[in-house]
C-alpha cells in the first residue's frame, strides 16, 4: 500500500499541544505497516480515557481537553485514525474502508492492552467507537457520545447530512479551513486553522479525509450497515453508564441524542447535557467544559 508521511517539521510550535508523540504499526495488509500516532499523557497505570476524533481533525482537537483530565490522575488517549494528524496517510480512496479503519483501531486498542475504558467520541470517533463498544464491551466501563451516531442505513439520513455529503465530494481535496470554521460556533484563529492544515501539505494527503463521508452507510446494504446492526445487539443491552454531551449549534447529528438516550439501557436516567454555543466540533468551542463532564460522569459513576 502506497502512503504519505506528513513531514515533522509540520507540527512544530503548535499552539497549546505539547504532547510528544508516540507512534505504533498498525498492518496495511499484503505484510505491510502502517504508522498511527497517539497521545499518551497521564500516569501509565491509571484509568485510562480514549478519545476519538472525526472527520478533518485529529488529536489537536482534544488540546483543551488533555491537561485538565490528566491533572485529575487519569490517562488519556488520544490516537490520529490512519490518514489524519500525524499518522500515516494511503494514497488512494479505495485504502480506505470502515471495516479497514475498525481493523486498525482494534488493533491500536489491543496493543495497548486497554481495559476500564472511559470513551469520549464524536463524529467519526463515534462511529468507530461506539462499534467497539458493541465488538468488544468487556473493555468499556463508561461511554460519553458527543455530536455522533452509529448508521445502519435503515434510517433516511437528514438533508444536513447528504447535503455535507455532496460538498465533500467537490473539487480535488477538502477545504479545511473552511470546515473547521463553518463547524464550530466561535471563529479559529489563524494559528488554530493552520494547525488543522498541517496534516495536510497538499490534496495528495486528503484521501483518507475526502472519502470518509462516502463510508457511511446510508442503505441497508452498504459496507458497515450490517456489522453497526450487529453492535447495536450489543448496545442495546449495555447497562454500562452512558451519556450523551451534544452541542446545541450541530444540524446534522442533533437528532442523534435522543436515539442513543432511549436505545442504550444505560442511558437511563444519566445527566445528559446539551452545550451552548457548541457547534459540530464542540471539543474547540467547548473543550474546558467537556473535560468537567468527563471528569464528573467518572466519578458519579464509579
Amino acid at each position: 500500500m502506497d502512503f504519505l508521511r506528513t513531514p515533522d517539521d509540520r507540527f512544530n510550535n503548535l499552539p497549546d499541544y505539547p504532547f510528544a508523540p508516540k507512534y505504533l504499526e498498525v498492518p496495511a495488509g499484503d505484510g505491510d505497516n502502517l504508522r498511527m500516532h497517539y497521545v499518551d499523557e497521564g500516569p501509565p497505570e491509571a484509568p485510562p480515557v480514549l478519545m476519538l476524533h472525526g472527520e478533518p481533525s485529529w488529536s489537536f482537537l482534544y488540546r483543551k481537553m488533555i491537561p485538565p483530565i490528566v491533572a485529575a490522575e487519569y490517562r488519556v488517549i488520544a490516537p490520529d485514525l490512519i490518514g489524519f494528524g500525524r499518522s500515516d496517510k494511503p494514497l488512494q480512496q479505495s485504502d480506505y474502508s470502515y471495516q479497514r479503519h475498525m481493523d486498525w483501531l482494534n488493533h491500536f486498542v489491543e496493543s495497548l492492552e486497554l481495559q476500564g475504558i472511559t470513551l469520549f467520541c464524536q463524529d467519526w470517533g463515534g462511529l468507530l467507537g461506539l462499534r467497539l463498544v458493541g465488538e468488544q464491551p468487556h473493555r468499556f466501563e463508561r461511554v460519553i457520545a458527543a455530536n455522533t451516531f452509529l448508521p445502519t442505513g435503515e434510517t433516511p439520513m437528514s438533508r444536513a447530512f447528504m447535503a455535507w455529503r455532496a460538498f465533500s465530494q467537490l473539487g480535488p481535496g477538502l477545504p479545511v479551513a473552511r470546515i473547521l470554521n463553518t463547524a464550530t460556533a466561535t471563529p479559529l484563529a489563524p494559528e488554530v486553522v493552520a494547525a488543522y492544515e498541517a496534516p495536510f501539505p497538499d490534496n495528495r494527503y486528503k484521501a483518507g479525509a475526502k472519502v470518509f463521508p462516502m463510508l457511511v452507510p446510508i442503505k441497508p446494504d452498504d459496507p458497515g450497515a450490517a456489522e453497526n446492526r450487529a453492535a447495536w445487539g450489543t448496545l442495546e443491552r449495555w447497562e454500562k453508564p452512558f451519556l450523551t454531551a451534544f452541542g446545541d449549534s450541530d444540524p446534522i447529528t442533533r437528532p442523534a441524542a435522543a436515539i442513543l438516550q432511549q436505545r442504550i439501557p444505560g442511558a437511563k436516567g444519566q445527566a445528559h447535557v446539551t452545550i451552548n454555543n457548541a457547534g459540530h466540533f464542540l471539543q474547540e468551542d467547548q473543550g474546558e467544559r467537556l473535560a468537567e463532564i468527563i471528569l464528573d460522569f467518572i466519578k458519579r459513576t464509579r
